[in-house]
């Protein structure tokens, strides 16, 4: 069915308010995480957890989701990813425990992986002219930065005047209006009856995750538990192994490794993923630090870091506008360049000016937003219709493994470097090596523990901010080299033969 101009573009308006609840529910606890902590008593295991639950459940999901979507059909997958979405969101604003809390932003991962790969697959099979597809996509992109962008934002302007619950419940209203709108525009359902769905290598991708994540936060340990980093790496490997495994042995795989051999496609994953690993890493640092060391309230420092996203949304535009001019390679490689150049300003103004330090963000984010805006293009652009599905699957796999490996390493980096530089004044338990919120609540009259752990946190705010840096500074490198042969005229329009051939039994 080809729908009518104006209706394509209010299709891409609700698929993108979707998107931006997902993304917006990725960076929204940043700045709430300080109060949320004091309020529900978690410990910053529990605290890193209530962040890591949803990009964990959503990437281990994500995979199977998009291949069930091409089974169903991606408006039916939209529309229950809606539903599932809104309740999660109502069982999270109440929740009176942090396991309570953590369970609520499982579910609510849930809905978000049932619903994102259906996104990008509705502007997939929506937009058939190649340049209004190319602007959708850029749009699609920009948005997904602006929701990660607005999250410290919204969060501090509703704990000024509600409890925490408050950033959950707002996902209520623009859900309820998403699903009424989709019902009206959306085209036919597009279900493929002959696509199969894999339950248990959906499984076995979460498995292979969460030992991830687990491995990597008892490795950022001081005194890590042998094992419970023991068993982590056995899930890790075992469960990875498990799903490649099984991917190679089933006629319709959730994930045909074949599409990789594509390096334009791979270089759009590389993108996707360094991208996201480098906003969410930003966000959570610099939100904690200017909160817990400087004084902000969440508003001011969520208003700090969004200074990534303005940076990010004019170049994420023009990059889906130029693309068929100029190519992927100097969108891509050239933006991740950019946001090394901003990152190294940030490392070295943070504590010194904040001038400099904003305009630090706004260089990061232009660089990533210029990537994020092609990135869509790269991967969407170079695999037949009929793996739109699977390919937005996994784009947006890499845009929460990005999320998560920052959240996880990052944030246990932070901690770990706060708890072995700290010098603890003598007389003060040894509870507040374990994080700086502890450090303040031992802190009454103490000027001398509050400049220890001032000082040691920002030592470790400037190794995790060099870690970023190498990494963009890498991913600069890595993709220059995949699109060192991809010039213009060739951005679109050369699908990966791989992704054409069936998966091997």
């Amino acid at each position: 069915m080809v729908l009518s101009t104006k209706r394509r573009w209010l299709l891409l308006t609700v698929v993108s308010a979707g998107l931006l609840l997902i993304t917006l529910d990725n960076s929204i606890l940043y700045a709430a995480l300080p109060t949320l902590v004091e309020d529900l008593g978690a410990s910053s295991s529990e605290s890193l957890w209530i962040i890591n639950a949803y990009p964990v459940v959503m990437a281990g999901l994500l995979l199977g989701s998009g291949t069930l979507g091409d089974r169903v059909g991606h408006r039916r997958m939209f529309l229950i990813g809606l539903v599932v979405f809104g309740a999660a969101s109502l069982a999270a604003a109440f929740s009176q425990s942090p396991e309570a809390l953590i369970a609520a932003r499982a579910f609510l991962a849930v809905g978000a992986a049932v619903m994102m790969p259906a996104t990008l697959a509705l502007i997939r099979v929506t937009f058939d002219d190649e340049h209004e597809r190319n602007v959708a996509i850029a749009v699609w992109g920009s948005l997904a930065i602006v929701g990660s962008g607005l999250g410290p934002i919204v969060s501090g302007i509703l704990l000024n005047h509600f409890w925490w619950g408050s950033v959950f419940l707002i996902n209520v209203p623009v859900v309820i209006a998403a699903v009424i709108a989709t019902l009206v525009l959306a085209p036919p359902n597009d279900a493929d009856a002959s696509k199969r769905w894999d339950l248990i290598s959906s499984l076995l991708a979460l498995v292979a995750l969460v030992g991830l994540v687990i491995t990597i936060k008892e490795a950022a340990k001081t005194s890590p538990e042998p094992l419970i980093m023991a068993g982590a790496v056995l899930a890790a490997s075992v469960g990875g192994w498990a799903f490649a495994r099984r991917q190679r042995r089933l006629p319709q795989p959730l994930l045909d490794f074949a599409i990789f051999r594509n390096p334009a496609f791979l270089a759009g994953v590389l993108a996707a993923g360094l991208s996201m690993f480098a906003i969410a890493g930003v966000q959570l640092v610099t939100t904690q630090r200017f909160q817990l060391v400087e004084g902000f309230t969440p508003l001011h420092a969520g208003l700090l870091v969004a200074a990534v996203a303005l940076g990010a949304l004019p170049t994420a535009m023009i990059g889906g506008a130029i693309l068929h001019k100029v190519g992927l390679l100097p969108i891509v490689a050239g933006g991740l360049a950019l946001s090394t150049a901003g990152a190294l300003l940030v490392l070295f103004s943070f504590d010194t000016s904040m001038t400099l330090l904003v305009t630090g963000l706004l260089i990061t984010g232009a660089g990533l937003g210029a990537a994020m805006s092609v990135a869509s293009s790269a991967i969407m652009g170079n695999v037949p219709a009929r793996r739109a599905g699977m390919a937005s699957s996994v784009e947006e796999v890499s845009y929460e493994f990005g999320s998560l490996i920052a959240v996880a390493l990052l944030g246990s980096l932070l901690t770990a470097v706060y708890s072995t530089t700290i010098d603890l004044p003598a007389g003060v338990p040894s509870r507040a090596r374990d994080s700086l919120d502890a450090a303040l609540a031992l802190s009454k009259d103490n000027p001398s523990l509050i400049s220890a752990a001032s000082d040691a946190f920002d030592s470790a705010y400037f190794v995790v901010m060099a870690v970023v840096t190498a990494v963009m500074a890498l991913g600069a490198i890595a993709t220059g080299l995949l699109l060192r042969r991809h010039g213009p005229g060739s951005a679109l329009t050369t699908a990966a033969q791989p992704a054409e051939t069936p998966a091997h039994h």
